[in-house]
C-alpha cells in the first residue's frame, strides 16, 4: 500500500494531467482536507488517505460543510478499507462523502468514464434507467410476472426499479441489458456538488462576532487552515484570526493559495499590530481597523485597498 505522501502525489499529477489548478497542500494541523483543485466550474475538495477508514464522522462533516459553503465537491482519494483494497471503477462512501481508489479518479478526470457501480451495505450495486427499462418491457410485450420470474425476484421489485428508480445488484443489471440489448446502468456521478449538511455551529469567537454584526454570515471551522468563512452576497472570504507570528504567516501563504484556487478572497484578522498589509493575496487586517468598520461593503473595501498597495 502507497503512503499517504506517495498517493498525494499520483492525486496532484492526475489533476495536473487532467487540466485542473491546484492549491498548496495542507500541511496544518488539523486539516479536514488536502487540497484544492479546480477546472473550470468543477471545484474539489479532496481529502486523502491510504486507509479510509481514517476519516471520522466530525471531519468528514466538516469538509462537507466546507464543500457546500464554497459551492464545491467533496472527494476522498484512497486505497484500501479494513482488509480490502477500493475496487477501480466503483464509487464508495464515507459518511456520505464520495470515495474513490486513484486510477478510478483517472479514469474520471482523464477519461471521461465515470463509474458504473457503488458500494453499499452488503455488496456493490448500480443505478438502473427504471424509465427506459419501462419502456422497453412494454414495447416488447413483457410483463411484469414474466420478467420477474427470469429474474428471480418479485413482481413487486420490477415495480420498484421502474417506478421509483431502485437500484439493483450488478447481477440483476447484467441480466436485464442482456434481455433488453440494451445500455441500461447509468453512470454514478462522484463530483456533484456538496448537499445540505448539518447546521454550521455557533460563532464564539468576539472577533468573528464582529463579523455577524457587521452584516456578514460566518461558518465557523475547528479543522481547516483557516477559522471561519465569510460570507455575504458576491463575496466569499476565507478568514482567519491570529495574533502575529510565523505561523501566522504560513497560514496567510496557504490561504492565498486556497483562495486563488476557490475564487474566494483570504484575509487575517490581525489581533494586535501588524506593519504589514498583504501576504502574497492574503489581506492583512488589524483589530482595531475592524472595529471601525459598519458595513460589509466598507469591509470589502478594506480588503480591496490592501491588496492593491
Amino acid at each position: 500500500m502507497m503512503d499517504k505522501e506517495l498517493l498525494a502525489e499520483r492525486v496532484e499529477e492526475v489533476l495536473r494531467q487532467a487540466g485542473f489548478s491546484t492549491s498548496d497542500r495542507c500541511y496544518l494541523r488539523p486539516r479536514s482536507f488536502d487540497l484544492a483543485a479546480r477546472k473550470g466550474d468543477l471545484f474539489l475538495l479532496i481529502k486523502i488517505l491510504s486507509n479510509i477508514d481514517g476519516l471520522n464522522e466530525q471531519t468528514a462533516t466538516e469538509v462537507r460543510r466546507l464543500a457546500k459553503h464554497l459551492f464545491a465537491s467533496p472527494i476522498l482519494v484512497g486505497e484500501k478499507t479494513r482488509d480490502q483494497y477500493l475496487e477501480r471503477g466503483a464509487v464508495y462512501f464515507r459518511y456520505g462523502i464520495p470515495t474513490l481508489n486513484l486510477n478510478t479518479l483517472a479514469d474520471c478526470l482523464l477519461d471521461d468514464a465515470l463509474p458504473l457501480v457503488y458500494a453499499a451495505h452488503g455488496g456493490l450495486y448500480v443505478r438502473i434507467d427504471g424509465t427506459r427499462m419501462r419502456e422497453l418491457r412494454l414495447a416488447r410485450g413483457i410483463s411484469l410476472g414474466a420478467l420477474a420470474s427470469e429474474l428471480g425476484v418479485s413482481r413487486r421489485t420490477i415495480s420498484k426499479y421502474e417506478v421509483e428508480d431502485m437500484d439493483t445488484t450488478v447481477d440483476v443489471a447484467i441480466k436485464l441489458e442482456e434481455i433488453f440489448e440494451q445500455e441500461l446502468i447509468q453512470p454514478v456521478d462522484p463530483f456533484l456538488p456538496g448537499n445540505a449538511v448539518v447546521d454550521k455551529g455557533p460563532v464564539t469567537d468576539n472577533i468573528l462576532r464582529r463579523l455577524l454584526e457587521i452584516g456578514f454570515e460566518v461558518v465557523p471551522t475547528a479543522q481547516a487552515p483557516f477559522n471561519a468563512i465569510t460570507r455575504t452576497e458576491g463575496l466569499v472570504v476565507l478568514t482567519s484570526v491570529s495574533k502575529f507570528s510565523q505561523s501566522m504567516l504560513k497560514k496567510a501563504r496557504l490561504m492565498s493559495s486556497l483562495s486563488a484556487v476557490a475564487r474566494t478572497k483570504s484575509v487575517v484578522i490581525v489581533d494586535g499590530e501588524t506593519k504589514l498589509e498583504c501576504i502574497e493575496d492574503t489581506a492583512l487586517i488589524e483589530k482595531r481597523e475592524l472595529e471601525g468598520i459598519d458595513a460589509t461593503r466598507d469591509f470589502e473595501d478594506l480588503v480591496a485597498e490592501k491588496q492593491n498597495k
